[in-house]
């Protein structure tokens, strides 16, 4: 078990009172196997205070308007290969079959490309197929290091994290692609709607862009974070709560 990759795991987990409860123990696995560059490592203590002592429903909003709402941010790594498109499918199909085989099960409300569920998964491989399966979508995981940067987010930290382990670099080709693409504020609602309007980014002479229902808008159920216990799901406070 490559514990840091199950650590960067959990932090990409929705916040919940369990999470919380597991920072030091997430700090600890961080630094006992000593893997990350040190200024990465500073970056993620940043975001592991904000997560330990925040409110839980202000960490839960913020995770939703970066990650659920702005489809440039998305954690489902296929969303931003093939969008919509039927290869989208078939790409699902292999990665969960690839899980099944190494006896990793997954919930029938969930989907395989979602990055904390993948990143569970890599780290049960050995260190070697680790970093060689991060390099895979590398290019995935330095466009949303970038998009997090641009809005001064401590969740940066876990993406260059990331990106620092694999064992490929980025291609520059497919990276300016991605970050050609439309990347709205989560507060611009008519911008929104026309990026999860637009036709899929695609890469490769196999993609294409017709589209699928079966897939379109699917979000996975919320997933806990590895080794920390579900927590019941929190009622959200009204404005007036927020401010008592």
């Amino acid at each position: 078990m490559i514990r840091t990759v199950k650590a960067l795991s959990a932090l990409l987990a929705y916040p919940t009172a369990g999470l919380q409860a597991a920072a030091a123990d997430i700090r600890n696995a961080l630094d006992r196997e000593a893997l990350l560059p040190g200024g990465v490592r500073r970056q993620l203590e940043v975001l592991l205070r904000e997560i330990e002592s925040g409110d839980i429903y202000d960490l839960q909003e913020r995770y939703v308007l970066l990650f659920d709402r702005t489809r440039s941010l998305s954690l489902h790594l296929f969303e931003h290969v093939h969008g919509e498109s039927r290869d989208r499918g078939q790409a699902m199909i292999d990665l969960k079959s690839q899980y099944e085989n190494a006896g990793l099960e997954i919930g029938a409300t969930e989907l395989p490309d979602f990055l904390p569920l993948f990143l569970e998964f890599v780290a049960t491989r050995p260190p070697a197929e680790a970093w060689e399966m991060l390099g895979q979508p590398v290019h995935i995981l330095q466009a949303l290091a970038e998009r997090l940067r641009k809005r001064h987010s401590a969740y940066e930290a876990v993406l260059r994290a990331l990106v620092a382990l694999a064992a490929a670099k980025p291609n520059s080709e497919a990276l300016t692609a991605l970050l050609d693409e439309p990347d709205p504020e989560p507060d611009d609602l008519k911008a929104l709607d026309a990026a999860w309007e637009d036709e899929p980014v695609s890469f490769g002479p196999s993609a294409n862009s017709c589209k699928d229902g079966l897939i379109a808008k699917i979000r996975s159920g919320r997933r806990p974070a590895p080794g920390v216990e579900p927590a019941r799901a929190s009622t959200p406070r009204s404005e007036g709560d927020r401010h008592a």
